[in-house]
């Protein structure tokens, strides 16, 4: 029955292939808003017998030609649907757009089926979810919490199944902040890898479209599709973007915010659930580094005392003139601010805004993805009928910076507090490493445990096959430091690489720590006399494949080498001359095993700083 189908991505696509009609899951997805029974959700629903044309008209089951095939989604009200009303909240701003936006057309190309545009803080100014004229949606797990926004609509239609998706918005963590406090994903993309053609901006120079959804494997996918290019967008970016999530690396590099630098604003429970976090990361292979998180609280201070704001009010400025009663009493008060800023502020916020960038980033470069609490602690309604500014500020403490240093990120869903709240972290990189954070944002959801959102649902086992590169990319394998966790791994991923799998050579192989230049330099070489050695597999953009060979020097060299289960791939190899005196490691079956058993006091950082594996 499709009451009890857990719409997640696989279990519907397997449905689908048992023969299920999509017709019923429009319906059923439809009995699910009415069973809900809160009007704050959706503020306007597609007509049933338009959405279940719609399915009809997907053809047969096409899961690679439409990999969102007979999918249902939302979309956030500020984000234009063709014959549907967009009002961002503000029914004096209302207008009906003839053309849906470029990512609601992409989607839908994709095979999704759109039922309904939801609710949110106005003009996407909060963080809250309750900054509506509308009422506002329930929190799906305690109506006494705020839901969170501004995307608050479209969070609780995830968490309540109701939806396989659903689009926001993210300027300063609208498309985290509500996931965080729903327990579902919420992947907040590269700027500009998302078109936003057809989306009512807040700050155009920092907005983007997130997805919501209750697994990372789902919102990754419904990126991959909504990632399309749109030459019409002036602020439309291209990175490569695989086509799923690879598996997460043995081993990585995670920045955290040091104690000093940690608020929860006395929520126990919320620092107990980070904590363990990072011992589930920890487990995972994770290397964890706290950091002084002094320079991104700063970043963060600019977006609402400084010239952001105005921003936000070229957005309104027409109908602060003419209407101005038609705004939310909180939104007009904080947009209105932006009336005492001059050209010279502006200014003066860009030089400020690259002095911290500056500041901050030899800390984002240490590390191959940053942690943080999505939210510091949870609110209640009455906490904002109490304080209408300071909760919302509280709840931006670890989103606020993102989008003004051009890092993506993704909202994970982790093992619930000790109160039975939902747990998340939030996972950050630099611009274009989404796919890093998907990997390794997917192997988190695992480990730890969480529940998906209000449902009752599992999470689907995760997809056998090993993954391979895509079309765009070459598969490189790796036996010495350029291995995920070692020093020269950055060469890979400041290019685009990213983990595919590790796996071991075919027998007959040999390794060597070869003399010369800085100590313990790997080179494996094709011998008699060898055996099976440990290597990682990486995907290298075909693109920057150059900019990578030009940092290999003698006596290595890119072969092709033979895995233990036959398949051939290009991988690290060394001339036979630069074996002669070199120390014969082969029998300890990998370079990681030799780092091991080097004394403890050596310095194996140094010794990698300049020599390519």
């Amino acid at each position: 029955m499709t009451r009890d189908l857990p719409f997640d991505l696989a279990s519907l696509h397997a449905a689908y292939a048992g023969g299920l009609d999509p017709a019923a899951v429009v319906d059923e997805a439809f009995r699910r808003v009415e069973a809900a029974a809160d009007p704050g959700i959706f503020l306007c629903l597609v007509n049933r017998a338009a959405a279940r044309a719609e399915a009809a008209a997907l053809g047969p089951f096409d899961p690679v030609a439409k990999p969102l095939w007979g999918v249902p989604f939302a979309v956030k009200d500020n984000i234009d649907a063709a014959g549907l009303p967009t009002t961002a909240a503000c029914p004096a701003f209302a207008y009906t757009p003839a053309a849906d936006a470029f990512v609601v057309a992409a989607l839908r190309r994709a095979g999704a089926i759109l039922i309904g545009k939801t609710n949110l803080d106005q003009f996407a100014t909060g963080l809250v979810g309750v900054r509506s004229p509308y009422p506002p949606p329930r929190h799906p797990l305690d109506p006494a919490l705020v839901p969170g926004g501004s995307s608050s609509g479209s969070a609780v239609a995830v968490a309540r199944g109701i939806v396989t998706f659903a689009l926001g918005t993210d300027t300063a963590g609208s498309g985290r902040v509500p996931a965080g406090l729903n327990g579902i994903v919420g992947l907040k993309p590269t700027l500009g890898t998302v078109s936003n053609t057809g989306v009512v901006p807040a700050c155009r120079t920092l907005d983007t479209v997130s997805i919501f959804a209750l697994t990372v494997e789902d919102a990754y996918a419904a990126f991959h599709a909504a990632a399309a290019a749109d030459g019409d967008d002036p602020y439309a970016r291209a990175f490569p973007r695989p086509a799923a999530p690879a598996a997460a690396p043995p081993r990585f590099r995670v920045g955290v915010p040091d104690p000093a630098t940690r608020p929860f604003f006395g929520d126990a429970d919320q620092e107990a659930s980070f904590a363990a976090t990072l011992d589930t990361l920890a487990a995972m292979g994770g290397q964890v580094q706290e950091i002084d998180f002094t320079p991104f609280f700063q970043v963060a201070e600019l977006l609402y005392d400084g010239i952001w704001v105005a921003e936000r009010y070229t957005v309104v400025e027409d109908i602060l003139a003419r209407d101005p009663g038609a705004l939310h009493p909180v939104t007009r008060h904080i947009i209105e601010a932006a009336e005492k800023f001059s050209a010279a502020d502006a200014f003066r916020g860009f030089y400020r805004l690259q002095d911290l960038r500056r500041r901050a980033a030899p800390l984002v470069a240490g590390v191959d993805l940053l942690c943080v609490p999505t939210v510091p602690t949870f609110f209640t309604l009455a906490d904002l009928d109490a304080d209408p500014m300071g909760p919302n500020a509280r709840l931006g403490t670890y989103t606020n910076f993102v989008n003004l240093m051009d890092l993506c990120g993704l909202a994970v869903p982790v093992a619930p507090r000790r109160d039975g709240l939902p747990g998340g972290v939030t996972l950050l990189a630099p611009a274009g490493g989404d796919g890093r954070l998907a990997a390794l944002g997917a192997a988190l959801q695992r480990a730890a445990g969480g529940a998906l959102g209000a449902t009752d649902w599992v999470l689907p086992a995760a997809a056998a096959a090993r993954p391979g590169a895509d079309g765009g990319e070459i598969a490189l394998a790796v036996v010495g430091a350029h291995m995920s966790g070692l020093p020269l791994n950055h060469q890979l991923t400041d290019l685009g690489g990213r983990f595919l799998y590790a796996a071991r050579t075919a027998p007959g192989y040999r390794l060597f720590s070869l003399p010369g230049g800085p100590p313990h330099r790997p080179g494996l070489l094709r011998a008699t006399g060898g055996t099976a050695i440990d290597l990682e597999v990486w995907a290298l953009p075909a693109p920057r494949f150059g900019d990578f060979m030009r940092q290999v020097p003698k006596p290595l060299a890119i072969g092709t080498l033979t895995l233990e289960d036959g398949e051939d791939v290009k991988g690290f190899l060394c001339e036979s001359w630069a074996t002669d005196g070199a120390l014969d490691i082969t029998q300890l079956g990998g370079w990681r095993a030799h780092l091991q058993s080097l004394p403890p006091a050596a310095d194996r950082t140094k010794e990698f700083d300049h020599a390519p594996t």
